[in-house]
């Protein structure tokens, strides 16, 4: 049937705020076990956004290993409150942090299936990123201990398998991530930095000896120090030491060899990204020493899986553009690769591959990917599905940045002759982050009912080297408002996109950018900030430790630029505020407090300006439960359709309505 002329507001679409919640999950970190099993976490919207562990075992057999909603657990780790790192696999037992208190849990996972039983005591410990240091009966972890009245203080812990006590091994500097055992567990490497310092900026690799007793001794820097970030040591079975570094202006892979970083491959290409959570693994180690790696492109769309033979690439065959965390095993004679993989088309899915070693890595066939999970139990029909293609654009100062550009698609409707699509301009968060490729129902939502979406990959982003990257250095609320402006611009100048219909929205540093491009700029008709930051001062003096100093290296240090804080607050440029805007924020947020929502929507709601705010009670940053996504969503669409004067614009019939001030 040939698709139906119709303006947008008359698109009806399969893709639902229902199905995203009620069909899908979120889907990471999976690990092969010593037998074969798989084990990976699940977060669902349907169960209040928990996140729980399911495991498939050599027989085949699916089933969840974290007892149901009314046990109470939940596997999220809150060290640097983003987490990640959230569990650990040893022979027959799993070991993760909980959510609601914050000890660690070892969870038998023999024939006997014994619930899970706490390891650690009450404290105001934290504990993420773990390895298991069986022949000294203990695991190795990041630890955040905020037991003191000031800022917490972090470590790297040992904690005893019999009495859960925990034992610092190496301390005093602010941050600490990724603790490695060579194989032998005769080393520790482990990556640290300090304030004002972020993962991305300057950090640096250690190395120690592990002595009988498990203290350490010979401690040294291997690598890093001003302006180089250095992230995911890993030991080869040789005892070779692996890392990533961007000493290069990319973040590369190197090994330790003489005592000096020596690249393995110098490319202008992302083999990392930065490191929010815990828990990245963007390569693996295969038997033979070669390296499984993921590595992004900047000229290309997505990533490839691949393995590094001696100064040689070989890509892997897969029906994947986007990969989570890798894991390898052995198991039965057989190397088993279990990773997350997207597509711009298809839902993340937990995908293995087994074969009889890594020669067969490099012949195995999409075909033979095996899906032990998908995110989505709903099949899309791809008619209504929008992929994205890579777009570069001018931008200030004689520089381009980047973008993913998606074209409303609806197998049954096209737009009429002369009508250009709203466009909506999605801003990442971070915003020392990235635009994915990686399929997303929530874009499919706005392209499936005619809406053009640009995913802005502006200057700050990464993916595009340091560079790149360094571009927002005291530039944030300039640089990245400029670019999402000029993307908007450049695609209505294109054709692609309705000049009087530009939309923006973003969630946290992308709720930011949203809000000083309203601010600071007349480029949009509306916009929408999901949990954004609106006070940079407020931001600077009351946030948690991760990010205490981030905006140091973003706009300057406080209170010696208190000027320029103010300068570049949304919230204090209301006075000229004309733009429609909507708040969605959820009144537990640690990290952007609900005041700076609440302040911005009174402030224009006085000023009859069209402005709605909906607060979500017990959402922090980030909405996880499924009325809070159902209801961000659809009235971030009720809101812009009620704006832009867009017909049949309403909220599902079983869900309240935004309320909307002054329209």
């Amino acid at each position: 049937m040939a698709a139906k002329e119709a303006p947008v507001g008359n698109w009806e679409t399969p893709i639902t705020s229902e199905l995203i919640t009620s069909q899908s999950i979120r889907l990471g970190a999976p690990i092969v076990g010593a037998d074969g099993s798989i084990i990976w976490l699940e977060g669902r919207p349907t169960e209040g956004g928990r996140q729980v562990l399911v495991r498939r075992d050599p027989s085949g057999d699916v089933h969840d290993l974290t007892p149901g909603v009314d046990s109470g657990l939940n596997v999220r780790t809150l060290v640097h409150e983003y987490g990640g790192g959230d569990f650990l696999v040893g022979e027959d037992a799993v070991y993760f942090a909980n959510f609601k208190d914050q000890r660690l849990y070892r969870q038998a996972i023999s024939p006997s299936m014994k619930p899970p039983e706490p390891l650690t005591p009450e404290s105001k410990l934290r504990f993420a990123d773990g390895i298991l240091d069986a022949k000294r009966g203990r695991i190795i972890a990041v630890q955040e201990d905020h037991s003191g009245s000031g800022e917490a203080v972090n470590s790297i812990a040992a904690v005893s398998l019999s009495s859960g006590q925990s034992t610092v091994l190496a301390g005093g500097n602010d941050f600490y991530s990724s603790p490695r055992l060579d194989k032998d567990g005769a080393r520790l490497a482990w990556v640290t930095w300090n304030h004002p310092n972020m993962p991305w900026d300057d950090t640096e690799l250690w190395v120690a000896d592990v002595s009988a007793d498990g203290s350490l001794s010979g401690q040294k820097k291997v690598a890093g120090g001003n302006d180089e970030s250095v992230m995911d040591p890993l030991w080869t079975p040789s005892g070779e030491l692996i890392f990533i570094s961007d000493r290069s202006g990319f973040w590369n892979l190197y090994s330790e060899r003489d005592g000096q970083p020596k690249a393995l491959l110098p490319m202008q290409a992302e083999f990392g990204g930065p490191a929010w959570s815990f828990g990245a693994r963007p390569y693996q180690i295969l038997p033979d020493g070669r390296l499984l790696l993921v590595y992004s492109d900047p000229k290309k769309a997505g990533s490839t899986l691949a393995i590094l033979d001696g100064a040689r690439l070989q890509e892997l065959s897969t029906p994947y553009t986007s990969f989570g965390s890798l894991s390898l095993g052995t198991a039965g004679g057989k190397l088993i690769l279990a990773t997350v993989g997207d597509s711009p088309t298809k839902a993340s899915e937990v995908a293995v591959l087994t074969v009889d070693g890594p020669e067969q890595l490099l012949s195995a066939q999409p075909a033979q990917w095996e899906v032990l999970r998908k995110a989505s139990k709903e099949e899309i029909d791809e008619g209504f599905l929008s992929a994205p293609s890579a777009v570069e654009f001018p931008t200030e100062g004689g520089l381009n940045a980047f973008m993913n550009y998606y074209a409303p698609k609806n197998k049954d409707f096209k737009l009429p002759p002369g009508e250009k699509p709203p466009l909506l301009i999605k801003i990442h968060g971070g915003p020392t982050s990235q635009a994915s490729t990686a399929f997303s129902l929530g874009i499919q939502y706005w392209t499936s009912r005619g809406y053009a979406i640009a995913d802005v990959n502006y200057g700050g982003s990464t993916g595009y080297g340091r560079e790149y990257r360094n571009r927002l250095r005291k530039n944030w609320g300039v640089v990245d408002v400029d670019d999402c402006c000029n993307a908007a611009k450049h695609l209505a100048q294109e054709g692609k996109a309705d000049e009087q219909r530009l939309c923006i929205s973003g969630g946290s540093a992308g709720g930011y950018t949203t809000l000083a491009c309203l601010a600071f700029r007349h480029v949009f008709s509306v916009g929408v900030s999901n949990y954004g930051v609106a006070d940079c001062e407020l931001l600077a003096q009351d946030t948690h430790k991760f990010e205490s100093r981030y905006l140091d290296s973003l706009i300057g240090p406080y209170p010696e630029e208190k000027a320029l804080y103010k300068e570049r607050s949304p919230i204090n440029s209301l006075d000229t505020w004309k733009t429609a805007t909507a708040f969605f924020q959820g009144d537990e947020d640690k990290i952007v407090p609900p005041n700076q929502a609440i302040v911005m929507y009174d402030s224009l709601k006085d000023k009859k300006v069209t402005t709605a705010l909906v607060m979500f009670k017990g959402e922090q940053h980030g909405f996880r439960t499924s009325n809070a996504i159902r209801r961000a969503l659809d009235g971030q669409y009720y809101f812009f359709g009620k704006v832009l004067g867009i017909p049949n614009t309403k909220m599902p019939d079983d869900l309240e309505d935004i309320p909307i001030a002054n329209l």
